[in-house]
């Protein structure tokens, strides 16, 4: 596809404003040098709205533009209960998560592990994470994005990741969380409009020119298969989404996993001026989750619809922006991917470089560093990590039909182990670091095994039997390593949970406009 001129000037100077605006926003006032507090969570500063913008910019990426989109192609609107029960998890773990994170003052989940548990629990996840987002995060994203971007500017998939991890390297290097939660402000704004411009075009071409209602009501009559939320046993991606199991089990493993358990999405709630402003910020979250199908998995069942002429799920997209919108709207169409790719590099890169330098630089290699040293260390983490993702990128996932399904399964091997880890420990009293330690150790094992034993077994089920298997696991050598509650329990009263009147009223509004999405779309 070929830009016009005006679109290539949008896309460049949209590149060119992030850019300036992140290195401009991380200027600090004379005479004072940047700490860790400053570097890794934004001097705990951010307000409810720039914490809900930047938690989804950092959690929409070309993971959810590309890969939803295929898999919106291939399953249908299905795949959207990975958006819409993402909404309702965010007030869960807002609620009965995030006060317990907050209330220990720390940096990084594995530092609360090390509190719940001890420093072995700590060491393991965070060598765990650090190679998990520098693998398949880091590395996802750059690969999907750079697929979209190959495509439409007819350049190679090499200049492709090259080019958007110098751009996110350019400003979220240097300025650390700050530089990456306000401009996630500024991109969350361009991938909504972008994205819902992309959903009105594909609409209007699905109804020939009839406008969007028009073009729903079309994809409703021709491909009505493809907006089943509750898939049949004899749908061939049943094994991908089996039926009730995804909103009643596997799902919310994943789903906790994610948005309760997950460095770069607590980040932001951790760097909030207050627990009342944190719990604002994950339920304005929650509400731009409900509306992120009708960007990226929408368009997905109108170019399956539109019978677009591809070779993978996955270029459902792209093939969209090349063939439906027009000259002088593509740049910011495109611009709008490109801020999903670049919020989620950026994001992915800070807590990888948080997690290295808090949980295993400081306490393993220098205990005494300074806070310039910490802040030094955690740039050259996060360029670092950038640098081998672009290195593996495609040669990892170059064979891959649906990467989005590709990370939920891989991922889902790791989930179950981790929900365990953090929910007997915050609300089971008598859970030991023994018993944790093995929870850790075997979640893999574990899910290889179910993997191996149950080959066609849907792997949400499976994430729901290792699930299931780590908890027996983890209450009978609790047992048997305890006489009592642990020293290190977490003490738990009723003032801990109390959430405000304008709290309650949003998450009663997500719960409300759930049960209406899924009586509509059974």
């Amino acid at each position: 596809m070929n830009f016009s001129t005006t679109d290539i000037i949008v896309f460049i100077v949209y590149g060119v404003m992030i850019v300036t605006f992140g290195l401009w926003i991380s200027r600090e006032k004379k005479g004072h040098k940047k700490d860790s507090a400053d570097y890794f969570l934004a001097g705990k500063a951010l307000p409810w709205w720039a914490i809900g913008a930047s938690l989804i910019a950092s959690n929409i990426s070309a993971e959810q533009f590309i890969g939803m989109s295929g898999s919106g192609y291939a399953i249908g609107l299905g795949i959207a209960s990975y958006e819409w029960m993402g909404g309702l998890t965010l007030i869960l773990v807002a609620k009965y998560l995030l006060p317990i994170f907050i209330e220990k003052q720390i940096f990084t989940l594995p530092q609360f592990l090390e509190i719940r548990y001890d420093s072995r629990i700590r060491t393991i996840l965070a060598v765990f994470w650090v190679f998990l987002y520098t693998l398949v995060n880091l590395t996802t994203v750059l690969y999907l994005s750079s697929l979209a971007l190959s495509l439409v500017l007819g350049i190679s998939m090499t200049q492709s990741i090259v080019g958007l991890a110098a751009v996110a390297v350019a400003y979220s290097i240097y300025g650390g969380l700050k530089a990456v939660a306000w401009t996630d402000v500024i991109q969350v704004v361009f991938l909504v409009i972008g994205g819902l411009i992309t959903t009105y075009l594909a609409l209007d071409a699905v109804s020939a020119g009839a406008g969007p209602a028009a073009g729903f009501k079309v994809l409703l009559e021709k491909a009505p298969e493809k907006f089943d939320m509750i898939l049949s046993k004899d749908n061939e991606f049943y094994k991908d989404l089996p039926g009730l199991g995804v909103i009643l089990g596997g799902l919310w493993i994943a789903n906790i996993s994610y948005f309760g358990c997950n460095q770069y999405i607590i980040q932001r709630a951790l760097a909030a001026k207050n627990i009342g402003e944190a719990q604002k910020g994950l339920a304005f979250a929650g509400y731009l989750k409900l509306l992120l199908p009708i960007i990226v998995v929408i368009p997905g069942i109108a170019a399956f619809v539109l019978q677009a002429d591809i070779a993978r799920y996955d270029e459902a997209y792209p093939w969209l922006l090349g063939n439906l919108v027009p000259v002088g709207i593509k740049g910011m169409a495109f611009a709008a991917l490109i801020a999903a790719a670049l919020s989620s590099l950026s994001s992915m890169m800070n807590s990888t470089a948080t997690i290295f330098t808090m949980d295993i630089y400081k306490p393993f290699v220098n205990p005494e560093a300074s806070e310039t040293k910490l802040v030094t260390v955690g740039r050259i983490v996060g360029l670092t990590a950038v640098v081998i993702a672009v290195l593996v990128a495609q040669p990892l996932l170059g064979g891959e039909e649906q990467v989005f399904q590709f990370i939920q399964k891989y991922t889902g091997y790791v989930s179950p182990g981790i929900v365990v880890l953090f929910l007997f420990g915050l609300f089971w009293k008598r859970t030991t670091a023994t018993g944790a330690l093995w929870a850790a150790i075997a979640s893999v094992p574990f899910s290889v095994v179910v993997d191996l034993a149950f080959p066609s077994m849907p792997f949400l089920n499976q994430m729901g039997v290792v699930f299931l298997a780590l908890s027996a696991l983890i209450i009978a050598i609790s047992f048997a390593t305890s006489q009592g509650d642990s020293p290190k329990a977490i003490k738990i009263g009723p003032s801990l949970f109390k959430t405000s009147p304008t709290f309650n009223a949003l998450a009663m509004g997500i719960i409300l406009i759930l049960g209406a999405l899924y009586a509509m779309f059974w």
